[in-house]
């Protein structure tokens, strides 16, 4: 209400302002145009006027009227518009307005636009020649505006391309031309990547029609404004594939209105040719899981080094206490005596043991604490080797780029993405020499070997794509392959839609995007993907992980129980004949023996 107060003071200051004006009509020209300054900013909020062209009935206007001016005399500005976007474009003439600047043109694109006509312009005229410079929020006054009160609505989808609305009537002088296309072509083309856009048919027309959460977005938004999709095939190759950073190229030469597809914008310096994010994810890889230990390295593996060395320090005092303990002196101690102790390495190894008899509380105390630790060292050693036995731990699963380079596995990647990424730049895959990637020239055979579930290769694809595969992965006996958080080639990647630069109607689809994603249907979407995959017969139902070996356990599985159990029983042997040769005895009765033979 306080804007129509200051108005309506301007008007009635008119006839003070100017109380000398020799041409009546002028007062009453401007007294006019005040009245429709007035409709438009309560129709649309506006704070600058931007007035392009020379000295006309606008200058002396916008000195009466409380909003800031930009003059541009011209015809362009020197200079990139960093002014509110709430501004209303004012033109001395039909061609006044000669912006050169790109970046203005950006932001002043959807404007509203107000022309002064000269008596032989025609208004259908001047629609097209804004609609050629992507600009349709125009509307025209004639010098003799004052007499009819009539302006020039340039209206793009209907015939004739323009609409007289009077100043008093009830018509908006502009309106959301792109909110109903009156089934104008959008034109587009997708490239046909699962799950984002997959082909099908319309059971009622036949047609073609394209699904996913990508295709989806759009179709939906063809519905909302009224308008068509216009697949442009002829861009697509000879085989009909299509490459999607094609795709974002046509969008940026204008060759396409919107892409059906989704794009990375890593290095992007502006956003023109690209709409509001409309998803992000990572792009990391999935990595074959690792083998299960083998049953022959399970028997050793159970066995910490650490552990072990609390165990041997444990054993040794042990040993020490019972030397102590039984002998009340530490003359006979020796290492041998201690690393050799019979009642500690039975009691270690869960036998019997002879106990001391008429012993003390202590050595009582000692035997206990001894039987204690046989029962704990057996025990966790027996379950961790039925665990481990009936289902062998998988081995380390990789972590680093250096892992990798250490692994039997080769990376798979595209040239293009390659080229994308400039690993060379950034220094991803540093540490991966050449003979560990191997490049694929066509990217649907590099899809084709991912669908596979190659074991031989590590795939990069993005969490978005990794879920339909892990849940693919849910039919097979067994998972195969896991996605990596560890290591990747971008953790935020931001996807959006190309577009093309002078996309008039680009805010109502950047609103539809956000409006999607409010209301849930992008999420939904994604997780109904697989279910469409699988309904096209995009997934087959073939299980490609490998069967199962079986529980049995083969011979050779035990090659370092056996191989420890004859170093063990060849070390007792040893220990047996040097026991027996150093006998005084032994001795003795063998010179006899040697004695009785030479007498006889």
């Amino acid at each position: 209400m306080a804007w129509l107060l200051v108005f309506l003071l301007c008007l009635g200051q008119i006839g003070a302002q100017f109380p000398n004006i020799s041409a009546p009509s002028e007062h009453r020209l401007q007294k006019s145009l005040l009245q429709l300054f007035l409709k438009l900013r309560q129709e649309k909020f506006y704070d600058i006027l931007l007035v392009y062209g020379e000295d006309c009935v606008f200058h002396s206007l916008s000195r009466l009227l409380p909003v800031s001016t930009v003059l541009v005399t011209s015809g362009s500005t020197n200079f990139e518009w960093n002014f509110s976007s709430l501004s209303l474009i004012l033109s001395c003439g039909f061609q006044a307005e000669m912006e050169e600047n790109y970046r203005t043109l950006i932001k002043l694109q959807t404007n509203r636009r107000i022309i002064i006509l000269q008596e032989d312009i025609q208004p259908e005229n001047v629609c097209d020649f804004y609609s050629k410079k992507e600009q349709y929020n125009i509307a025209m006054v004639k010098e003799n505006f004052d007499q009819h009160e009539v302006v020039y609505s340039c209206r793009f989808f209907q015939d004739p391309n323009y609409e007289e609305v009077t100043l008093f009537g009830e018509k908006p002088i502009f309106i959301e031309q792109f909110r109903n296309m009156q089934g104008a072509p959008i034109r587009t083309i997708t490239d046909n990547l699962a799950p984002r856009s997959m082909v099908t048919q319309d059971p009622k027309t036949g047609e073609k029609k394209w699904i996913g959460f990508v295709a989806n977005l759009l179709n939906n938004f063809g519905e909302k404004v009224n308008a068509t999709m216009a697949m442009q095939v002829e861009l697509a190759e000879v085989n009909g594939t299509v490459f999607f950073v094609n795709i974002s190229k046509w969008t940026a030469n204008d060759l396409l209105d919107i892409g059906m597809s989704i794009d990375t914008t890593w290095e992007m310096a502006n956003f023109d040719t690209f709409t509001y994010p409309y998803l992000m994810c990572s792009y990391c890889f999935m990595v074959p899981l690792p083998d299960k230990v083998p049953y022959w390295d399970v028997f050793g593996m159970i066995i910490d080094i650490p552990v072990l060395a609390v165990l041997f320090v444990i054993f040794c005092i042990f040993s020490l206490l019972l030397i102590y303990i039984q002998q009340k002196s530490w003359r006979n101690l020796s290492l041998y005596s201690v690393l050799m102790n019979d009642m500690c390495l039975r009691g270690f190894l869960g036998q019997p043991f002879p106990f001391p008899r008429q012993s003390s509380k202590k050595l009582k105390l000692i035997c206990l604490l001894l039987c204690f630790a046989s029962l704990m060292v057996t025990t966790m050693y027996e379950a961790y080797l039925k665990s481990f036995l009936y289902s062998p731990p998988p081995e380390p699963m990789m972590h680093t780029f250096s892992d990798l380079e250490k692994s039997r596995y080769k990376l798979a990647m595209n040239w293009v993405e390659m080229e994308m990424l400039r690993f060379k730049d950034t220094h991803k895959l540093q540490k991966v020499s050449d003979d560990q990637i191997q490049m694929f020239e066509d990217y649907y055979q590099f899809v084709r070997l991912r669908e596979s579930f190659d074991r031989n290769f590590i795939f990069p694809v993005n969490s978005i794509r990794w879920g339909t595969y892990n849940e693919q992965q849910k039919l097979f006996d067994h998972p195969i392959f896991y996605y990596s958080d560890d290591f990747c080639l971008s953790r935020y990647s931001i996807l959006s839609f190309p577009i093309r630069r002078h996309l008039p109607y680009r805010d109502i689809f950047e609103e539809h995007i956000l409006r999607q994603k409010e209301f849930g249907l992008l999420n939904h979407w994604i997780d109904h993907s697989f279910l469409d995959m699988l309904s096209l017969g995009l997934t087959p139902y073939t299980d490609f992980s490998d069967p199962e070996d079986g529980w049995a356990i083969d011979v050779d599985d035990l090659y370092w129980v056996w191989g420890l159990y004859g170093l063990a029983l060849g070390i007792s042997c040893v220990c047996f004949a040097l026991e027996i040769m150093g006998s005084i005895s032994f001795w003795s009765r063998l010179k006899t023996y040697r004695w009785r033979r030479a007498t006889n």
